[in-house]
């Protein structure tokens, strides 16, 4: 709850006056200044911000605003027996989504390896976040008091008056009758909101490296070694990744990549992981801003056998290049998929966020034009070149989620792994 509204009161208020508020950690890597867009890099310039959204008609903005108010100063954080739940429900969905999405999971301690942003990423969400629900949710039953200091020193860090204003952005998607509606209404919730305007600058985020970046360096080293590692949980089924690096740091990425990772995935991965291998879904992620490329299945029957599967990828990329040559509709068909990706139809909210997260990000438009061209030039060319990094993939590793006896098995074929029990 929040100020004199129990949570079930402020439940009913959201309900009542809102389409929704929510509230959330958000990360977003930053374009550094003075570096060119489209090359890979390091994870180490990004942006953290305590997210609070919503969706209200015009009519009712200001009872919108000052929920957030409400949210931002006075949270009731010494509700115990709420905090308690609140961690019950956390721990349970954070198991349930290591065994239900196991793929996910591998696929972020894949990357949590090799680069900063990915490994405070799989820290927050991934399978180490289950530790941390863990151990505070004990210290909630053992030693509130204690937990509750930490969560009002982070309450008194977000609004220092000194430092609140200056990294406080306010976003707001409508239209234009909309906006000259609740203008009044804006510029009363800024007002009112906490902070000296004229208050301390925090850092550049975008010249240097956030202050999170050294710290999660010198952890990666012991917390997220290039080992392969296996993940035991109670299922039938297997969630089998396996990455490595694509591009290395300062390297550029063309958009041809987008066609060539989507033409693995829904052509050799899909034929030989889930129609032969019977998995549920093989699929294959790329990511321009950290180079690296990683397989996934999901609900997979095998383990050894769809490694192997990933490991005979470049070679049969390679071939697929004649056919390229000789089959101009097949590089076409594949040039399409990939716009098709790009050119989902969005909300009008989901049109906003997507905007935001650009702004934040320094993503120019004209970068977005220059990916987009080289989507729609990739030429039989681009697929010997990615078939040739993916054959030289740099430090690949693995990451499975299943059971102890899959994992046996895989032993006996040569596939082994540094297990860890998570249930």
């Amino acid at each position: 709850g929040a100020g004199d509204l129990d949570s079930v009161a402020l439940s009913r208020k959201i309900g009542m006056h809102t389409g929704g508020v929510s509230v959330s950690a958000m990360l977003s890597e930053a374009n550094k200044e003075g570096q060119p867009e489209g090359v890979v890099g390091t994870g180490e310039y990004l942006l953290s911000k305590i997210l609070i959204s919503g969706k209200s008609t015009a009519d009712k903005i200001d009872e919108l605003f000052s929920i957030f108010d409400l949210i931002l100063r006075d949270a009731n954080l010494d509700a115990k027996s709420k905090i308690i739940e609140i961690l019950r429900e956390a721990r349970s969905e954070k198991e349930s989504t290591v065994q239900g999405s196991g793929h996910a999971i591998a696929n972020a301690r894949i990357r949590s390896r090799y680069n900063v942003m990915g490994y405070i990423n799989e820290k927050m969400s991934g399978v180490s976040s289950l530790d941390t629900v863990k151990a505070l949710l004990k210290q909630a039953e053992d030693d509130f008091p204690s937990l509750l200091a930490r969560l009002e020193n982070i309450r008194n860090t977000i609004l220092d008056n000194n430092t609140c204003r200056n990294g406080m952005i306010l976003d707001i998607t409508g239209d234009s009758a909309v906006f000259e509606k609740i203008q009044p209404s804006v510029e009363k919730f800024l007002n009112q909101l906490p902070g000296d305007s004229d208050g301390a600058k925090l850092q550049n985020f975008y010249i240097l490296p956030h202050p999170w970046a050294k710290q999660a360096k010198d952890e990666m080293v012991a917390n997220a070694p290039l080992a392969d590692e296996g993940f035991v949980v109670p299922t039938q089924v297997s969630y089998v990744g396996k990455g490595g690096r694509l591009y290395s740091e300062g390297e550029r990425v063309s958009g041809s990549t987008a066609v060539v990772s989507r033409y693995l995935g829904t052509g050799y991965m899909w034929d030989n992981v889930r129609v032969i291998g019977g998995a549920y879904g093989g699929f294959c992620q790329f990511q321009p801003r950290d180079g690296v490329f990683s397989f996934l299945s999901y609900r997979d029957p095998n383990l050894a056998g769809t490694i192997d599967v990933y490991d005979g990828a470049s070679g049969a990329l390679m071939k697929s290049v004649e056919e390229m040559e000789k089959d101009p509709e097949a590089l076409a068909t594949a040039i399409i998929g990939a716009i098709a990706d790009m050119d989902g139809a969005l909300s009008p909210d989901r049109k906003g966020s997507v905007a935001f997260k650009r702004w934040l990000a320094r993503e120019s438009p004209e970068q977005r034009q220059r990916y987009r061209d080289e989507v729609l030039n990739t030429k039989p060319s681009d697929f010997k070149e990615f078939a040739e990094r993916l054959k030289a993939l740099k430090d690949p590793s693995s990451a499975v989620v299943s059971s102890k006896s899959a994992f046996e098995n895989a032993a006996k074929s040569g596939k082994a792994f540094a297990l860890k029990d998570v249930m």
